[in-house]
């Protein structure tokens, strides 16, 4: 609509700009005629002299009008800049807040299903088999809790593995043993997730790190989420260790950023991101970008602005219900900002 709008009004300028021009090609005309007719009239002598004033004022109308042609052209070069620019600017509007809509669509899309994370985790680390484990260890109660993890990975296909940790941060099961067998008997005590899991205050809290690599996981990119498995399997009860689960970050990130509503031309020439808090790109929709540092500008929750040519909208992310968020933006840049 706002592309009709601005070729209409540009149509418009150049049809009246046009017609100024044939009107002074006419008075060009005029003004040459009522010079050979004062010619002629003075040649005529005495007779002529009543034509020589009809072409005298002729001449006198025909500039009158050259001169209001000229206003004309100049207003509506002027007003014609003007629409053309109030054109653009509401152009650039519309595309950028629509952008900055969708970057705020996909960084809340990736929240709504890490939230769901956050209670998978506490809702795990309660689990008789996980509990048992920390609490009387032995190679029974090893197999079940290496079972009992291995069926909620057969249902819960967003995840590579779940580790259980004793207190010393020694990892006594995991769930794809067949899969990742070097994880049993890894000290992860000095990793974030282990050691904020640790502090968690009660079973209603949890721990969640940025993306990274995880070796011991084939070097997959993973958001971990973490928290303490208490005695009893109780809200307050004392921490016995922690229960770590891998988020299966890549697919996940891929099918959010490629599922941007973008028509075909838009997808040639624009490129989807989630960046993390300190901007470092963890999801592009031209591929991968790990090792960069993307420089947005955001000066707010939620804009856009011109960069060269190009446009860049964001969003940052914004949580979803007791899930605050990892400050991570959603961003869109496109060319022919």
């Amino acid at each position: 609509m706002q592309d009709d709008i601005l070729t209409l009004a540009l149509d418009l300028s150049r049809n009246t700009a046009e017609k100024i021009s044939s009107i002074d090609m006419i008075m060009v005309k005029t003004q040459m005629l009522a010079m050979n007719a004062r010619l002629e009239a003075a040649r005529a002598g005495e007779v002529g002299k009543s034509f020589a004033v009809v072409a005298h004022e002729m001449g006198e109308v025909t500039k009158e009008v050259s001169a209001l042609s000229a206003g004309l052209r100049t207003a509506i070069n002027d007003n014609a800049g003007r629409i053309e620019a109030a054109g653009r600017q509401m152009l650039l509007d519309s595309r950028g807040n629509r952008f900055a809509d969708m970057a705020h669509n996909a960084v809340e899309i990736i929240d709504r299903n890490l939230y769901e994370r956050s209670c998978d985790v506490r809702w795990w680390a309660t689990d008789t088999a996980v509990v048992d484990l920390l609490e009387q260890p032995s190679s029974e109660a090893q197999a079940h809790a290496t079972r009992r993890l291995a069926t909620i990975l057969r249902s819960y296909t967003v995840y590579l593995d779940l580790w259980i940790a004793d207190r010393n941060g020694v990892v006594v099961a995991n769930g794809r043993p067949d899969r990742y067998g070097s994880v049993v008997g890894r000290n992860v005590a000095g990793t974030e997730w282990f050691r904020n899991g640790m502090a968690t205050t009660s079973g209603d809290a949890f721990t969640v790190c940025d993306i990274e690599r995880n070796p011991a996981l084939d070097r997959a990119e993973v958001a971990t989420y973490a928290t303490a498995i208490r005695a009893g399997g109780v809200e307050h009860g004392q921490p016995l260790g922690v229960l770590g689960i891998f988020f299966d970050w890549e697919p996940q990130a891929k099918a959010i950023v490629e599922g941007v509503p973008l028509d075909a031309e838009e997808r040639k020439t624009t490129r989807i991101m989630l960046l993390n808090a300190q901007h470092r790109v963890i999801a592009s929709s031209t591929g991968h970008g790990e090792a960069e540092t993307y420089s947005l500008q955001a000066g707010s929750k939620r804009g856009f602005y011109q960069n060269g040519a190009k446009l860049v909208s964001y969003a940052l992310t914004p949580g979803y219900e007791t899930y605050a968020g990892l400050g991570w933006y959603g961003c869109i840049e496109t060319a022919g900002g």
